[in-house]
């Protein structure tokens, strides 16, 4: 298995995800993510890639996660387990489930609870690069379509458990509130983070040059949640 699959971890470097994500003070928060993510690809013993705006390619998301993709094939691997920085209870148990259900399944899923997905893995031989790149990325049909897609092609999709990825306070909160394990460095910068939103006085000006400018959601999040 560690010879044929290999992780993509998708993820734009703090200081990007601070000026694109739709929230304030969020450079330490995915500072801290980033470093949590690669620990947990790193524990997995899986080959791991990084893909951020310093060597991404294409015009949009969708052309961006593609490409990225495609190199790791490019590679010589026979699978790719991509993953993003933006979910604080993602293990490296749901990497390893992953690359042993790809065994047995064409593609993998882990939904996100906002109808996008925090992890996908798919195997080359059913990498349609047209196909991929006409899903409704960053929509909340994200899953939805996808799934049809492979019932469609008669592909076999398998579900890894659905987990909250970061847009916003309620997000935030929801993580929070779980039962599921997260650290408690992030926890500690989840409550500031919710602490520094609530103090915020709403300014729809603010707003303004959130939706003139292009976003870097990770793995199709909507553009607003």
């Amino acid at each position: 298995m560690n010879n044929k699959t290999a992780i993509l971890i998708f993820a734009n470097s703090a200081q990007l995800e601070a000026v694109q994500k739709p929230f304030h003070s969020s450079e330490v928060l995915f500072d801290a993510l980033n470093d949590q993510t690669l620990k947990i690809a790193k524990r997995s013993g899986l080959p791991y890639f990084l893909s951020s705006e310093k060597n991404q390619k294409g015009a949009s998301f969708g052309e961006r996660f593609t490409n990225a993709i495609q190199s790791v094939y490019e590679k010589g691997f026979h699978n790719v387990i991509a993953i993003g920085n933006d979910t604080p209870h993602l293990q490296t148990q749901h990497i390893l489930k992953a690359a042993n259900r790809l065994l047995q399944n064409d593609i993998v899923l882990g939904p996100s609870k906002d109808g996008g997905f925090y992890l996908i893995g798919i195997k080359h031989t059913h990498f349609n690069i047209e196909n991929f790149l006409k899903l409704p990325w960053q929509t909340s049909r994200l899953n939805q379509s996808i799934s049809k897609l492979v019932t469609s092609k008669k592909s076999s999709i398998t579900y890894l458990e659905g987990l909250n990825d970061i847009n916003s306070v309620s997000d935030a909160k929801a993580i929070i509130n779980s039962f599921r394990n997260v650290s408690k460095q992030i926890k500690q910068l989840l409550q500031l983070y919710i602490s520094v939103e609530q103090k915020t006085d709403y300014n729809p000006n603010h707003l303004i040059p959130i939706f003139n400018r292009d976003t870097y959601f990770n793995k199709g999040s909507p553009f607003l949640v």
